[in-house]
């Protein structure tokens, strides 16, 4: 039986590759209460894997609102959408118009960039994860491109207070298998750390694991009931990504995450990296092998500065990348999507 605060709302129906994606937790789920107080019932819709399926689908969205997440559906599936009267959304954090840094057929990819497209065109609204996605969705959609960073909430990561006179340093790296390669590109770096400081070591919270030649690693499995303390309890955050296109998308949840623990960031200045580490205030941009070992010498032997970084880094945090800021994006953009609905009749 629906509840009488659920009458009159519009149902927004997220197509989301599952509830437990990363990109559902952290791009839609924080909102939804935003979303009920503008006037929407948020209701999730897993992709399915059948053609079959996916036709279903669509056809039961009729005169709804859809939240597609990141998914470049075929564009004749986008055409049914809209015959259907669908109003759709589309959410996006990474750079899905190109093969990502990895792939050996390099980054142009003539079937995502025209899927890409389409649906930018129909949508009546494209949110972007950094001003580098919008740059390129408002190629095909001039109007009504926005810019809501991914976020976090503060409150879910304790600053905990940390030994003083500890000699050891724990860095900390978490992400997903298919990001794990980044650290590739940093091994020369993350070996001379090793080499140079042999009570530093790294903590890489994924469900797979690097080995490098001079640097110890604690793998820790990743458990969403865990995540938080594992990076709670570490000492220095740490991010790396090629200088690639795909990694311009890139939207910095790890670096994130890392400052909403209060801890400060060794990261390298690619991407968002340069918008979120303020070097020499919230953490350290290094490129060099040189400037990576200056940096860990800089926090290693100084806990206050580590203390004095994370402190600024979390405030920044709470300041540009919070829930509560990114949902008064959200406030903003299903106004000017509702005045944009059109009459029925």
């Amino acid at each position: 039986m629906r509840s009488a605060a659920m009458e009159g709302k519009r149902e927004l129906v997220a197509l989301v590759d599952s509830a437990s994606h990363v990109c559902c937790r952290y791009r839609i789920l924080p909102f939804e209460k935003v979303f009920h107080e503008m006037g929407f019932r948020l209701r999730l819709e897993e992709w399915p894997s059948s053609l079959g399926g996916r036709i279903s689908l669509i056809l039961s969205l009729r005169g709804k609102t859809v939240l597609l997440q990141r998914k470049l559906i075929s564009s004749w599936l986008v055409w049914l959408m809209k015959k259907q009267g669908a109003q759709l959304i589309f959410d996006f954090d990474d750079a899905v118009f190109l093969r990502d840094s990895y792939s050996e057929k390099g980054f142009a990819d003539p079937g995502r960039l025209r899927r890409f497209t389409r649906i930018c065109q129909s949508a009546r609204a494209v949110i972007a994860g950094n001003s580098f996605l919008a740059q390129h969705a408002r190629k095909w959609n001039s109007g009504q491109v926005y810019v809501v960073p991914t976020s976090v909430d503060p409150l879910v990561y304790p600053v905990e207070s940390r030994p003083q006179k500890n000699p050891d340093l724990t860095l900390v790296w978490v992400g997903s298998s298919s990001t794990l390669q980044s650290l590739e590109h940093a091994r020369a770096g993350l070996d001379a750390v090793g080499d140079n400081f042999p009570g530093v070591h790294m903590k890489v919270i994924c469900d797979r694991f690097p080995e490098f030649a001079k640097l110890q690693v604690k793998p820790v499995a990743w458990e969403e009931a865990t995540e938080v303390k594992e990076i709670s309890s570490s000492d220095v955050g740490f991010s790396w990504m090629p200088d690639d296109p795909w990694s311009q998308g890139k939207c910095g949840l790890k670096v994130l995450q890392y400052m909403a623990a209060g801890l400060p960031v060794i990261a390298n200045p690619v991407g968002v990296h340069k918008e979120m580490v303020e070097d020499g205030k919230t953490g350290f941009l290094v490129e060099s092998t040189g400037e990576f070992l200056q940096a860990i010498s800089a926090l290693r032997g100084n806990p206050n500065l580590r203390q004095q970084m994370g402190k600024k880094g979390r405030e920044k945090l709470e300041r540009d990348y919070s829930v509560a800021k990114a949902g008064n994006l959200w406030r903003v953009i299903l106004s000017d999507f509702q005045a944009r609905l059109p009459v029925a009749g």
